[in-house]
């Protein structure tokens, strides 16, 4: 894991970032937040494909990492590489590993290390702070 800049290579003003997402995507992505457990479709979503930042549409996670950690929030074993950075989150009266884009900043999450093998972490992400993009399939019947 790498631990945040604070200079990123895709920064927009607060305007601009309010008129490309949705006000619950604005408020986790920009301001931190999280959304309610069990809110998102993403969290039952095991097609093959990619998980790429909602903000940047930077490819994040792939669907081969992903579990189902009985959170209520989309979860995965490992990010794919150079795609998200850390902080220390000192809110809510304790530690935390903050997860956001690499190249936007936007706040995607929190990692903890109580997932499965082989990482043993769980990068437990805010559904509305990614997009799923499916795996495209050739179709032969042309």
């Amino acid at each position: 894991m790498t631990t945040s800049k604070q200079e990123f290579e895709v920064t927009k003003t607060e305007q601009e970032w309010r008129e490309i997402l949705t006000p619950e995507q604005f408020n986790v992505l920009r301001k931190h937040g999280t959304e309610r457990a069990g809110t998102s479709p993403l969290d039952k979503v095991y097609d093959k494909g990619t998980f790429v930042c909602a903000g940047c549409e930077l490819p994040l996670f792939t669907a081969d990492t992903k579990f189902n950690s009985g959170t209520g929030w989309p979860s995965f074993f490992a990010p794919l590489e150079d795609a998200i950075e850390t902080t220390v989150d000192r809110s809510l009266f304790m530690t935390r590993t903050e997860v956001h884009c690499r190249r936007c900043g936007g706040h995607l999450g929190h990692v903890f290390n109580d997932g499965p093998k082989p990482t043993g972490l769980r990068y437990c992400m805010n559904g509305v702070s990614l997009k799923f993009i499916p795996e495209q399939t050739s179709d032969n019947n042309n």
